[in-house]
């Protein structure tokens, strides 16, 4: 029953966002406990912690140094869905910080910080406390932490393939990825 409820939410996502979801379906179907589990973990960041644009510029930047297709373009959609605005996805993929607006540009810095383990990341971390205190920095934390758990697991899984080009409301988007491609 549990494996059954859960492969009609992944079908239920694919169809919202016109996204591929066949790795769930996998995990679902080996082991739909771990699935489940998985689902709740991914679900952990309190949107309300931080403004929009800086979750999403720490969430694109945490997919696009795991995956650079299918899973980036999922991160867009939802994103603009969650109040970002076009032009900061766009200034965000391109990695231009001047064209992101403080706010984006602030998280963006802190998450290539945190993932090339840059000690920059702590003078960013406390002018993150400073504007939208511990709840905003947690978010920000796990908005870079848990938008790299799916592409990374779709990959592990043998599903992430190819690169793919992204659009941002409707228009086609070059983007730069934030830390190099593990060699």
């Amino acid at each position: 029953m549990l494996k059954s409820l859960l492969n009609r939410m992944i079908r239920r996502m694919e169809r919202q966002w016109r996204y591929d979801a066949s790795y769930m379906h996998l995990m679902t179907d080996v082991s739909p406990w771990t699935a489940l589990k998985f689902a709740v973990v991914t679900r952990l960041v309190n949107r309300r912690d931080a403004p929009a644009e800086a979750l999403a510029a720490a969430a694109l930047a945490g997919t696009l140094a795991e995956d650079c297709g299918p899973c980036t373009q999922l991160s867009l959609d939802m994103a603009a869905a969650g109040g970002a605005s076009p032009e900061v996805l766009r200034a965000v993929l391109a990695g231009n910080r001047a064209a992101m607006g403080e706010t984006a540009a602030l998280a963006y810095g802190f998450a290539r910080a945190v993932l090339a383990h840059d000690a920059e990341a702590d003078t960013l971390r406390d002018e993150i406390v400073k504007r939208w205190g511990e709840k905003g920095l947690v978010a920000l934390a796990l908005a870079i932490t848990t938008a790299r758990m799916y592409p990374t697991l779709k990959y592990g899984l043998g599903y992430g393939k190819a690169c793919t080009k992204v659009t941002v409301a409707g228009t086609a988007a070059s983007f730069v990825r934030p830390i190099p491609a593990a060699a």
